[in-house]
């Protein structure tokens, strides 16, 4: 029997690099070869029975997906016919291998909001997420359904092909790796059910990428199954490519494999789809290290959410602060869909809805919640071509955030990349800044939950910290804070070794029981901060206020009495109250240092990158010499050839 439906996953060789394609078998190659196959396929269409049960089996139906890649398969009895062309075969392994770039379940789900967010320049208007459940067994499934513009048999194949994206650079998709992924990430098998109209020709199509199929039965190709259909006015026949022996295969693998046991079952998920678009319901949803599923569908019937306590916030030190931090939505991006997918996008999307359980998504922009916002530009270059764009960073201080939350949402091409992104290590003193930005400059990683870590996003990074640091000096007051760099935190930023002493209960604590500290106002004493360090005041400071006699007052006595390599911050000269100053002065003095260290720092960044870009040019220029002297040897032993060949000839006109 010929087989020409079921088809393998190969590559070849394309100019945007390798590209995984679906391969059919020819009916014209070698019998013997192709005799083999078919009699594969037939062994495929009935599900293994508990004598062929291996150690794979019992590994798969632990369904843990961290767990799920290794086993161990025979090799095929499929080889490939003498005559055609070589290609890349792709091991099922790859499929889970590939599907581990997803560390976080979320990512996966984003991936086939984006397929389906694409579709809205083919006239899709919604994407639904929901649960389900698998007919044979009555366990979950996820459904996602779009009414985009579908697929035709060509572009099933394409999407169930590795590698292969037909999109445009203006959407977010382009590795063509996002359906494989996503998809194998979030459970073991997916069947995808697609309607598409082409110039009033209107087909349907059926296909099943099934992780389970592929190492219950032992293969070691990708094996793809598909049918197809074009449907008329009148009825619904059939695309046959080869024969009606290999479709009827085909559908039997469908059928013994997915959640439908009929045609007719299979048939009847084409009635809510409408005249045009796709069906993806992904089943064997895979499970936990304790056996439960990785996803949680009961605590919140609008909601899907994942089951990991230990990322929800637990960490925090009082109860209190934890419910506020965990109920805050940069916490439940973490285990909450419908908060993801709230921000996932930083533009409204217009007559497009997420409709997640049966509930619309209703869109989150952070950057409109902000308090005291600020638009701040960046215009960084672009390499070697030094072609500037413009970035603008709204950053602001979050409404009624808990204190640890802080940090910039990075999006790309309107898809968030990095939520709630901490640019500095030592974030303690940064209390409820949030920054949003969209970076369309640099690329982000394959699974779309991070950036390429090139040189553009090095200095964006440098960048973000600048603006974090400037704006929480210049406007931690409008929320009741110290600007660091203040009285308050000198201690922190002068050596160990600088002298220091308290003022008010603190410094009378330290004096002689028959002496004590007089003509200190109660302002004055409010402004110093009653715990806050003195900065500057001489070593002698202590054996002078035990010297003085009762009643003596902090005047410019203390001052000429104070070696003078030791400044006195804000202590005006014969003012009793001069300390009410101290505080500006002190600010003053190391905001200055602060912002100083900043732009060194910055300048050293800039001129790191310069070298760099310097030793790149040197390099490059260096290439281009040798090429030329290489070229400048060939022209040299070229014409020296010529001149003796002149030479000949003359010579030989002569005689």
């Amino acid at each position: 029997m010929e087989i020409a439906n079921v088809v393998e996953i190969c590559s070849s060789d394309d100019e945007d690099g390798i590209v995984m394609e679906t391969k059919k078998y020819d009916a014209s190659v070698d019998q013997q070869s192709h005799t083999g196959v078919a009699a594969q396929v037939q062994t495929l269409v009935a599900i293994p029975q508990s004598s062929s049960y291996s150690e794979t089996d019992q590994m798969l139906e632990s369904r843990c997906f961290w767990k799920a890649g290794g086993y161990a398969v025979g090799h095929s009895e499929c080889a490939p016919a003498r005559g055609q062309l070589e290609h890349a075969r792709v091991h099922p392994k790859f499929l889970h291998s590939n599907a581990t770039s997803h560390k976080w379940a979320f990512g996966a789900i984003a991936e086939l909001l984006d397929n389906a967010v694409d579709e809205i320049c083919n006239g899709a208007t919604f994407v639904k997420v929901d649960k389900i459940y698998n007919m044979k067994d009555n366990t979950p499934a996820l459904l996602f359904q779009d009414d985009g513009g579908g697929m035709d048999p060509e572009g099933m194949r394409k999407c169930m092909s590795l590698g292969y994206s037909s999109k445009k650079a203006t959407t977010i998709g382009q590795y063509g790796n996002g359906f494989k992924t996503s998809t194998m990430r979030l459970g073991a098998d997916v069947i995808v059910f697609t309607r598409a109209s082409r110039a009033s020709h209107t087909t349907q199509s059926v296909g099943l990428l099934s992780y389970t199929f592929l190492t219950r039965t032992g293969q070691d190709d990708v094996i793809v199954p598909m049918v197809d259909f074009e449907l008329s006015e009148k009825c619904m026949e059939p695309i046959i490519y080869t024969s009606q022996d290999d479709w009827d295969t085909d559908l039997k693998i469908i059928l013994g494999w997915s959640p439908f046991a009929s045609k007719e079952e299979l048939m009847l998920q084409f009635e809510d789809i409408g005249p045009h678009g796709t069906k993806i319901i992904i089943f064997n949803l895979w499970l936990d290290d304790d056996g439960i599923l990785e996803l949680e569908f009961d605590e919140d019937e609008e909601d899907i959410r994942l089951r990991d306590e230990a990322i929800c916030g637990s960490s925090v030190r009082s109860i209190k602060k934890s419910r506020i931090i965990k109920s805050h939505i940069s916490n439940r991006i973490r285990y909450s869909v419908r908060a993801y997918a709230s921000i996932l996008y930083l533009r409204r999307l217009s007559n497009f809805h997420i409709i997640l359980r049966g509930k619309p998504v209703q869109q989150f922009n952070i950057a409109d919640e902000l308090k005291f916002p600020k638009v701040v530009k960046y215009r960084p270059q672009l390499g070697i071509t030094s072609k500037e764009v413009l970035v603008e960073t709204t950053i602001g201080f979050i409404k009624e955030a808990p204190q640890p939350i802080s940090g910039f949402n990075v999006y790309h091409k309107n898809r968030l990349i990095r939520p709630f992104w901490r640019v500095t290590a030592d974030g303690g003193f940064v209390q409820g800044v949030i920054g949003v930005l969209e970076a369309n400059f640099i690329e982000p990683a394959h699974d779309k939950q991070d950036f390429e870590r090139s040189s553009l996003f090095v200095r964006l990074e440098m960048r973000l910290k600048q603006i974090l640091n400037e704006y929480w000096r210049n406007h931690c007051h409008l929320i009741g804070y110290q600007a660091r760099g203040s009285l308050h935190y000198l201690h922190k930023e002068c050596s160990a070794d600088q002298p220091t002493v308290r003022v008010a209960t603190n410094l009378q604590k330290e004096l002689p029981a028959d002496q004590h500290v007089i003509d200190i106002s109660a302002n004055a004493q409010k402004e110093m901060h009653m715990d806050a360090p003195v900065i500057g005041l001489a070593a002698d400071f202590r054996q002078e206020l035990s010297n003085a006699p009762s009643g003596t007052c902090l005047t410019s006595n203390f001052q000429e009495g104070m070696p003078t390599v030791q400044p006195v911050l804000g202590l005006a000269a014969g003012s009793p109250n001069g300390v009410a100053s101290l505080d500006n002065s002190a600010t003053t003095f190391v905001d200055q240092i602060c912002e100083e260290n900043i732009q060194l720092f910055m300048r050293c960044e800039e001129h790191i990158q310069k070298e760099k870009d310097l030793k790149q040019t040197i390099a490059e220029l260096e290439s281009e010499l040798e090429a030329t002297r290489r070229k400048c040897a060939q022209l040299s032993s070229h014409l020296e050839s010529r001149r003796k060949q002149n030479l000949m000839k003359l010579q030989t006109e002569k005689v």
